[in-house]
């Protein structure tokens, strides 16, 4: 298998696709530019998703959802941000479909035509300032704190799975404030919350610090950011977070009034980070053999591959681990497939980013031990069968450090 994915240093853009593609995280889909997301990538994303969630929910923010489809006339209303997003919006001009009149194809309804055409949201500040309009009245109102999950479309031509799609996955948040004051340190919270995540989680070093203008997103008056050094050295933007001033209340005539009794118009932030993060990952830790996963994204911390097929001993003493590790909070995963030699499923575990591998087989049994195997460093160690959950929640713990350690090194040593 390993064999099968090419050279970082000969070929840094196919050895990518080749791990995307061979450990089954994604794959093409019939619209150009847009991918299919197989079971392994979603459970990553998932993972990402729900810690980012719990996250979020701490900092006292809620989640809403919000249309799929923007009125055109919501995007002209702040100049920056429409010409930022102009070229890469898809329009809906009809809502109907009919048959031909040969009925061999069906085609757009010419009477079908929309008053007013719809945008496929690129990001949703217009349509959810819109709203804010209904919901801020007062500074009793503020600050609102809301963010949504959703997809977003953006029209790319040049495009790479996870990095770069022209539909993708990700999470805005939304926040209306009182003051200034109060809305930047709102940006710089999510900022902070984004570098914690990456890096105690996806095990992923930042650079955190500000956008030059040139880079500023489209409306904003700030957008602080955290990039992360991949390895073929290129940096890589993984989260972003805003500061609109009063750009988007002004443009949509979002005002409240303060304790004072006077009209003021609302102070607001956006941030998001999406399904790029995932690519993000497999760059900054993934090898030769496939990908490495940090055990805390990880699906399975654990696979138990049975030496050489399932004997009723051997399966009664890998039920026994699974159940250890799974008080411990530890996702297991027993591979009995007699199908595959145990090598192929060495390999295949290798190749989709497995943190700990146990081979547990007759032999291992009768001296009560389990072989462990690290992904990381490829190591293995036999360990006692009595030792087995304790020494497997520390391996993660250590992996985990390890991972982060190694990309900090990376960082450093090419910075």
């Amino acid at each position: 298998m390993a064999k099968a994915i090419a050279s970082k240093e000969e070929n840094y853009s196919q050895w990518y696709n080749d791990i995307v593609r061979k450990a089954g995280l994604a794959d093409h889909s019939a619209v150009r530019g847009c991918m299919v997301i197989k079971p392994l990538g979603y459970a990553i994303w998932e993972h990402m998703r729900d810690q980012l969630d719990r996250m979020f929910k701490e900092t006292g923010h809620k989640n809403a959802y919000f249309p799929l489809f923007i009125p055109k006339s919501f995007l002209s209303r702040e100049a920056a941000h429409v010409e930022g997003f102009a070229k890469e919006c898809a329009v809906v001009t009809h809502h109907r479909l009919k048959t031909s009149e040969d009925g061999k194809e069906v085609i757009v309804d010419p009477e079908a035509k929309l008053e007013e055409e719809l945008i496929v949201r690129p990001t949703s500040e217009t349509i959810i300032w819109n709203t804010y309009k209904d919901w801020i009245q007062s500074y009793r109102d503020l600050p609102l704190l809301i963010n949504q999950w959703a997809n977003v479309v953006r029209w790319e031509m040049r495009t790479r799975p996870f990095l770069r799609t022209a539909e993708f996955l990700w999470q805005e948040g939304h926040t209306a404030h009182a003051t200034r004051e109060e809305a930047i340190r709102e940006a710089e919270l999510i900022h902070n919350v984004y570098t914690r995540f990456a890096e105690d989680y996806m095990a992923m070093p930042v650079i955190k610090g500000i956008k030059s203008e040139n880079e500023r997103f489209a409306g904003a008056e700030e957008t602080y950011t955290i990039e992360a050094l991949m390895q073929d050295g290129k940096a890589l933007q993984a989260g972003t977070s805003h500061f609109l001033g009063q750009n988007f209340a002004k443009a949509f005539d979002v005002k409240f009034m303060t304790s004072e009794n006077e009209e003021e118009f609302v102070w607001a932030t956006s941030w998001g980070v999406s399904t790029r993060l995932i690519g993000g990952l497999i760059m900054t830790h993934s090898d030769e053999c496939g990908l490495v996963l940090p055990p805390k994204l990880a699906p399975t911390k654990v696979v138990i591959v049975p030496i050489p097929t399932v004997k009723p001993e051997i399966d009664e003493v890998a039920q026994k681990i699974i159940r250890e590790l799974t008080e411990k909070g530890i996702s297991v995963e027993y591979d009995s497939d007699t199908t595959k030699r145990c090598g192929f499923k060495f390999a295949e575990h290798e190749l989709k980013g497995t943190p700990v591998r146990l081979g547990l087989g007759p032999r291992d049994i009768k001296n009560n031990q389990v072989e462990v195997a690290r992904r990381d460093t490829k190591e293995k160690q036999l360990v006692p069968l009595d030792q087995i959950g304790s020494y497997v929640e520390n391996l993660l713990d250590d992996i985990q450090d390890n991972l982060l350690r190694r990309a900090r090194n990376y960082q450093e040593e090419h910075t």
